[in-house]
């Protein structure tokens, strides 16, 4: 399980964060907004000093009905951030979390990303795989049913488990057989999910490792805790720990989070229960 991130690779065998650093101002939690240089470089050095393996940086908010960001825009607020933190922090990891193949090529070709995180798993953009299997970098394929802009409205599955299997099932073989080696699968809370849909993702999770891929768990501050627990985005960092637990338990290779510290914790007391990980097992 391991995955070559620019020359140097990551062992998935044991459970991985991905620190979130929006460098937009529509951000659904206004704590992961960051837009000026200082807050910026800030976010990404307390990340890596909390324990962060990977640092993912998004310039377009794909929260529910968000407006769309112009391309160009989008762009240069990734580039820029992943510039800056690399100027400083040479060795960081840096995932581009964008849908637009252009956006991607430039924070991977000409800003030092080494990983792309795609929300909509090559739907979005038929541009995307064929950069995908050019550059060869790890690909996160995310699912998602819609668009951001339409993508809760009355989201339908006949088994939402078994739904996006199949659809990661067909993308992932593509991708196989053009040559990609390093495939992460998101099953994406919260995207085209009632709440209902996300806690039997989560609660069915394990059955994700059938594709025999690294699976990340997005769960941090959404509605699914927040709405549940009665409280705002601001205040489900609790929430976010407990699901977190549950994801590495039904064994998440990859947390993706907006507060690091908390999730290194949290992965601290699973590998005192785990001290062997999660057998990783195609048939689990």
């Amino acid at each position: 399980m391991l995955i070559n991130t620019g020359g140097r690779l990551l062992d998935l065998a044991r459970p991985r964060v991905m620190g979130i650093i929006n460098v937009t101002e529509d951000s659904f939690y206004t704590g992961s907004r960051y837009t000026s240089d200082k807050e910026i470089l800030e976010a990404a050095g307390r990340m890596l000093d909390e324990g962060a393996d990977i640092l993912d940086i998004g310039g377009c908010s794909t929260r529910p009905g968000a407006a769309e960001v112009p391309e160009e825009e989008e762009r240069d607020r990734v580039c820029r951030a992943a510039e800056l933190i690399l100027g400083r922090y040479p060795e960081a990891a840096i995932s581009v979390d964008t849908y637009r193949s252009a956006v991607a090529e430039a924070a991977v070709v000409k800003s030092g990303a080494v990983i792309i995180n795609d929300i909509s798993g090559g739907e979005m953009d038929p541009a995307m795989f064929p950069l995908v299997i050019r550059l060869n970098v790890p690909y996160i394929m995310m699912h998602m049913q819609g668009t951001p802009q339409t993508m809760q409205q009355n989201p339908r599955y006949d088994d939402v488990v078994a739904d996006i299997i199949f659809w990661f099932g067909q993308r992932v073989a593509r991708l196989r057989e053009a040559g990609v080696k390093d495939i992460i699968i998101d099953p994406g809370f919260g995207f085209g999910k009632s709440a209902a849909h996300n806690f039997e993702m989560l609660r069915r999770f394990s059955e994700f490792r059938i594709a025999g891929l690294p699976v990340m768990a997005g769960l941090s501050r959404k509605s699914m805790i927040w709405r549940t627990l009665n409280v705002t985005p601001e205040e489900a960092l609790t929430g976010t720990a407990a699901l977190n637990m549950a994801a590495l338990m039904n064994g998440a290779s990859l947390i993706r989070v907006h507060d690091v510290r908390e999730a290194c914790e949290v992965i601290a007391l699973f590998e005192k229960i785990y001290p062997a990980g999660i057998p990783f097992d195609h048939n689990s």
